[in-house]
């Protein structure tokens, strides 16, 4: 790719690798029955993408669909430990197996096939990419409604590649009310435009904190620009996380399919409609 490459290729003459629309999309594993992928965005890291990737796909379970989630942030993988899961995945010579949790979500992570899952991951990006297309290429993904991909932060490798060769339905953003994460959601935002992928609904995690006396919304982190940012590029619909401490604690006891979160309900409506 060029250095300065602007991803606008209806634009642009150079003959190279990524020139949107060009890239075929990759096969999944022959064994694997898959309707929709739905990407898990954020502009930066520390909003909360993993947390909305679990109970995405932990309210869609509840719902009577399967779900299954692709860990795509190989050097921080954490979906396994807000779901309990802490065996290794197995394979044969049909493929891998990805790890059930409690309620029946197909997890694959890189934790799940390392011998001890504190290692760290010191890989360059081509073999981060390359983890990441095999996790769609060689798991055998069992008869899935939705598979929900939990991307690495930003618009790096992993994300263009997974805009470019998988077939995905469409991403959920998700930011927090910062100032400075709207404007770097801004960033991913026009990136997916710019790639025709669709963007199925924003989500501003640690919106407020709910006083347990009074009720009252506090803005910690300052007043939301959710809706702001959502009108500004077409975005619907939004949806507000509040901090809450009780999801914490049941995320780090590995217990996140016990929460419930009404306040995605209407970006799981919004899934339901995927045809």
């Amino acid at each position: 790719m060029a250095e300065e490459c602007s991803h606008d290729c209806a634009n642009c003459g150079a003959n190279c690798t990524s020139r949107q629309g060009e890239m075929p999309k990759i096969k999944p594993h022959l064994l694997s029955r898959i309707k929709h992928v739905v990407g898990i965005v954020s502009g930066k890291g520390g909003v909360g993408k993993s947390l909305v990737t679990g109970l995405l796909a932990s309210e869609m379970t509840r719902r009577g669909y399967s779900c299954g989630i692709l860990d795509g942030d190989i050097t921080g993988p954490s979906i396994p430990k807000m779901f309990g899961i802490h065996e290794r995945a197995q394979g044969d010579q049909d493929g891998i197996y990805p790890v059930a949790s409690g309620s029946g979500v197909q997890v694959m992570s890189l934790n799940l096939l390392l011998e001890d899952e504190t290692d760290p991951v010191i890989w360059r990006g081509a073999l981060i990419t390359g983890t990441v297309q095999q996790f769609w290429t060689d798991v055998i993904w069992k008869d899935i409604d939705y598979l929900f991909i939990d991307m690495p932060p930003g618009t790096g490798d992993v994300t263009l590649t997974v805009f470019q060769s998988l077939p995905i339905d469409g991403i959920i953003m998700v930011s927090t009310p910062q100032d400075l994460v709207q404007l770097i959601v801004g960033k991913a935002v026009k990136m997916a435009q710019k790639m025709n992928v669709p963007i199925l609904g924003l989500v501003e995690n640690m919106s407020y904190l709910k006083c347990p006396d009074c009720g009252k919304e506090i803005a910690l982190f300052g007043a939301s620009g959710a809706q702001k940012t959502a009108q500004g590029f077409g975005i619907s619909p939004v949806v507000r996380l509040p901090l809450n401490p009780a999801v914490a604690q049941a995320v780090d006891e590995g217990q996140i399919e016990a929460v419930r979160e009404d306040a995605l309900g209407p970006l799981t409506a919004k899934l339901m409609q995927l045809k």
